[in-house]
C-alpha cells in the first residue's frame, strides 16, 4: 500500500513539476505518459493534436483512432471543455484518482497554452518573409502586423531555423509532419510563436563537379516573441524535444539567433539563425546558437549582404579541392580540415585520420598544386581556413558529407 501510494505521488509530482516549470505541453504529455503508464495524445477542443507521447508512429495512430484498447477522457476547466486526452495503457489501467488529477493538470495546461485564433498560413508566411527579407522596416507597421497575427513583438523576439532529413527513404509527406511537430513544440511553450516556411533567394548554380546540393527553396522559420534570450531558448529546446520524440531515424538541426529588442532588427536575427543552421549542418550538430558559431560570426555580413562575394572566395580557395575529391574519391578537404584543426601538425593530423604521415604530406602537396596556396605559409593557411568556413556558411556539403534535405519544397 505504501509502495503504491509512493508511486502515485511520484507520478503526480512529475506532472505537476512539468506544468509549474513552464516546460510546455510536450513535456507535460511525456510526464503524464510515465505517470499513467500509457501512451497519450492531447487534443484541443477542435480535435487538433497538441502533444504526443507514444512509443511509435503506429502507436500514435492507434491511440488517435481509438483502437487496440485506447480510451478518451474529456479535459475541462471550470466545466468548460478545452480538449481531450486519448490514451492506451501499457499494462494495467491507471488508478482513477491519479487519472483524474493528471487530466485536470493537463486541462489547465491546455487552457493556458491555447493559442489565439490562428491566422492563415499564407498571412504568417508573408509577414515572416517580409521581416527577414527587410521588406518590412517600419517599427509601428511591424508591431501592428504582428499584433494582427496574435504575436506581440514590442519587447523583441528571437528567430529559430529548423531543418530535418530522414536517414532512409520515407513514404508520404514527411515534411508536413516535421513542420507540424516543430510548430506544435513551439506553440506549446510560447503560444504566440509564428512558424512559417519562408522562401529563400534562388541558389547560384554549382560549378562543374562541385559537391553542392542546391539550397532549400524554403526554410522552416519560427519567430518567438519575448524579451531576452530565455523565451527563444525554451522554445528551441521544446522544438528539439518534440522532433526527437516524434521522429525516428531523422537528422534534426535546430539553430537559434541572438534575441533582438527591436523588431526592426529581426532581419539580422534571421541571418544569424540561418548562419548557425548552415554551420551546424556542416559540423553535424543537432543544436547550435549563433553565439556558439565562433569566428564564423565574422562572415555574417558577407552572407547576409552580399553572399556572391563569399561564393567567389570559396571558389578561389577550396572549390578545386571539392571538385577533385568528387572526381577521384579522395579526401583532400577532410585532410586539410584536420590539418588546420591540428594547428598545422602533420603527426597529429595523421593520428586523427588513422593515416600515415607520408600520405598526409602527399595530400597537402596536392592541395598546394590545386589551389596555389601553401599550407606551410601563414597566408596560405588563413585563406584556406576562410575558404572552408565560407563553404560551411554557404551550406555547401563537403565531399562525402550528408546532402541537405529540403524541409519544405514547392
Amino acid at each position: 500500500m505504501n509502495e503504491a501510494r509512493s508511486s502515485f505521488l511520484e507520478g503526480l509530482d512529475e506532472v505537476s513539476a512539468a506544468v509549474e516549470s513552464g516546460a510546455g505541453l510536450p513535456a507535460v504529455a511525456r510526464a503524464a505518459s510515465r505517470a499513467l503508464g500509457a501512451s497519450v495524445v492531447v487534443l484541443d477542443a477542435s480535435s487538433s493534436v497538441l502533444a504526443v507521447a507514444c512509443q511509435s508512429s503506429e502507436d500514435e495512430r492507434a491511440v488517435i483512432a481509438g483502437e487496440q484498447g485506447s480510451g478518451a477522457v474529456d479535459l475541462r476547466v471550470a466545466d468548460e471543455p478545452v480538449g481531450q486526452l486519448r490514451m492506451r495503457p501499457w499494462d494495467e489501467p491507471p488508478e482513477p484518482a491519479l487519472l483524474r488529477m493528471v487530466t485536470t493538470l493537463i486541462g489547465l495546461e491546455v487552457d493556458r497554452a491555447r493559442a489565439p485564433g490562428r491566422a492563415t498560413e499564407a498571412a504568417v508566411g508573408d509577414f515572416v518573409a517580409d521581416l527577414l527579407g527587410r521588406s518590412a522596416t517600419d517599427r509601428e507597421n511591424i508591431v501592428a502586423r504582428a499584433a494582427e497575427l496574435g504575436c506581440d513583438l514590442r519587447a523583441g523576439a528571437s528567430v529559430i531555423v529548423v531543418r530535418a532529413r530522414p536517414q532512409q527513404p520515407e513514404e508520404g509527406d514527411w515534411r508536413a509532419r516535421v513542420l507540424t511537430l516543430a510548430e506544435r513544440g513551439a506553440r506549446a511553450v510560447e503560444r504566440s510563436s509564428l512558424a512559417a516556411a519562408v522562401r529563400r533567394r534562388p541558389p547560384a548554380p554549382p560549378v562543374h563537379g562541385e559537391n553542392r546540393t542546391p539550397r532549400p527553396e524554403r526554410e522552416l522559420v519560427i519567430l518567438v516573441p519575448g524579451k531576452g534570450g530565455e523565451p527563444g531558448a525554451r522554445v528551441a529546446r521544446a522544438v528539439m524535444a518534440e522532433l526527437s520524440a516524434g521522429l525516428t531515424g531523422y537528422h534534426v538541426t535546430v539553430a537559434i539567433s541572438r534575441p533582438t529588442a527591436d523588431p526592426v532588427d529581426l532581419h539580422r536575427a534571421g541571418a544569424e539563425a540561418l548562419l548557425a543552421a548552415n554551420v551546424a549542418g556542416a559540423r553535424g550538430d543537432a543544436f547550435l546558437s549563433f553565439e556558439e558559431t565562433g569566428s564564423y560570426r565574422l562572415l555574417l555580413p558577407a552572407m547576409s549582404e552580399d553572399p556572391s562575394e563569399l561564393e567567389r572566395f570559396q571558389k578561389e580557395t577550396v572549390a578545386p579541392l571539392i571538385e577533385y575529391d568528387n572526381q577521384y574519391e579522395t579526401e583532400l578537404v577532410r585532410t586539410l580540415d584536420a590539418f588546420l584543426d591540428a594547428d598545422g601538425n602533420v603527426a597529429r593530423t595523421a593520428e586523427r585520420l588513422f593515416t600515415h604521415r607520408h600520405t598526409i604530406r602527399y595530400r597537402l602537396d596536392r592541395v598546394r598544386e590545386l589551389t596555389g596556396l601553401d599550407v606551410g605559409s601563414t597566408d596560405g593557411r588563413e585563406r584556406l581556413s576562410l575558404g572552408l568556413k565560407a563553404m560551411r556558411v554557404l551550406g555547401i556539403s563537403p565531399p562525402g558529407g550528408p546532402a541537405q534535405e529540403f524541409l519544405v519544397r514547392d
